[in-house]
């Protein structure tokens, strides 16, 4: 699939993360993809988004890098007349556009859907925004965890709200106006339909990803609390356990089969029928207890031998891995893209990695 859009041009006016994570994804399938970067700010803000140990003199941070691969960037300054022009010319001869503007902006430079499609009708116009279109409130992922409820759930009874350490939002949204975009390209080029406005609103997406906590809600009233890592329907799932070995692991156990596998190899055999534990409901019920007879008998054990035997018996198990400790492993530098941006050698995952084969 390397090369599966080869023949696309690309289009990119938006920065941060979700819109440049589309963009990176058409890249990575070959297409050409210009960036269009706001030359009176320096570029995309997260060039400055680094972290204490970056160079000061470097125009790329691993933030945006981490988003931008393969891209050409051009800086223009579209309060310039002729930069504006040649932005338009760019766009006359592209099947996709991505945007983020902030509300106005795309009417205030002349770069609505409206007014691109009359100069190239076969443009697929793919929008990310905040809360919806209209709305002019200034939409960060932190802001959306926020409003959408992931903060309220994510934390544990003592630390009060926490948000997710990656901008899933961002990603999400990224993903959703992906699936538009690709929706939308298959209706032109198969279907002999002109283009279209894709747009995508980070609140939209938010909200389609609450999936099994939105019903747990819509169906049953039940307001999550902040559990930790764990399962508001299932147990044991979540509780972190201490290994002789000083190492955490954690265990997903979805059913009465992969319980019993669990108690056996923890020599715990008198768990699978006590009346408190013999089904799932009963285990959620009664999980601070049950974690308290797992966490006797797991800290009996070293992690590896441990993770070994109950992999072998197909019972969800975990160590509890840094990033160092991801990206040790052969599976995960296999999803590395290296690209040199001036002098500085970068480096981020794929942002596609689906396998196709025939």
């Amino acid at each position: 699939m390397k090369n599966a859009f080869e023949h696309l041009n690309v289009i990119e006016i938006a920065s941060v993360l979700a819109g440049p994570s589309v963009g990176m994804f058409f890249a990575e399938m070959n297409a050409k993809v210009t960036k269009i970067e706001n030359k009176k700010t320096g570029g995309d803000v997260t060039r400055s988004w680094k972290l204490a140990s970056e160079g000061e003199n470097e125009n790329v941070s691993a933030y945006y890098a981490s988003v931008n691969w393969n891209k050409k960037s051009i800086f223009m300054d579209f309060t310039i007349q002729e930069e504006m022009a040649a932005l338009k010319n760019l766009i006359q001869e592209a099947d996709v556009l991505i945007v983020n503007f902030k509300e106005g902006d795309a009417k205030k430079f002349g770069l609505t859907y409206e007014e691109l499609k009359i100069m190239n009708p076969r443009l697929i116009y793919g929008e990310i925004n905040g809360f919806g279109e209209g709305n002019e409130r200034v939409a960060y992922d932190l802001i959306l965890q926020a409003e959408t409820g992931f903060m309220s759930m994510n934390g544990t009874p003592n630390s009060g709200p926490v948000k997710m350490p990656v901008a899933l939002i961002d990603i999400l949204a990224g993903q959703q106006l992906r699936s538009g975009i690709l929706t939308a390209l298959y209706e032109r080029d198969a279907l002999h339909k002109g283009g279209v406005k894709v747009a995508v609103s980070l609140f939209d997406a938010a909200i389609a990803a609450l999936a099994n906590q939105a019903t747990n809600w819509l169906m049953n009233h039940h307001i999550p609390e902040r559990i930790g890592s764990t399962h508001p329907n299932i147990a044991p799932y979540g509780e972190l356990f201490t290994t002789k070995d000083n190492i955490i692991v954690t265990f997903a156990i979805g059913s009465n089969k992969q319980f019993e596998n669990l108690c056996l190899t923890l020599d715990k055999k008198e768990l699978v029928n006590h009346p408190n534990f013999e089904d799932n409901q009963n285990r959620v019920e009664n999980r601070l207890s049950l974690s308290s007879y797992l966490q006797e008998a797991v800290g009996q054990f070293k992690a590896e031998e441990l993770v070994n035997e109950l992999v072998e018996l197909k019972v969800p198990v975990a160590r509890i891995k840094n990033l160092k400790e991801v990206f040790d492993s052969a599976a995960a530098q296999e999803l590395i893209l290296e690209e040199k941006i001036g002098d500085l050698l970068t480096k981020r995952v794929k942002t596609s990695i689906f396998k196709i084969n025939r």
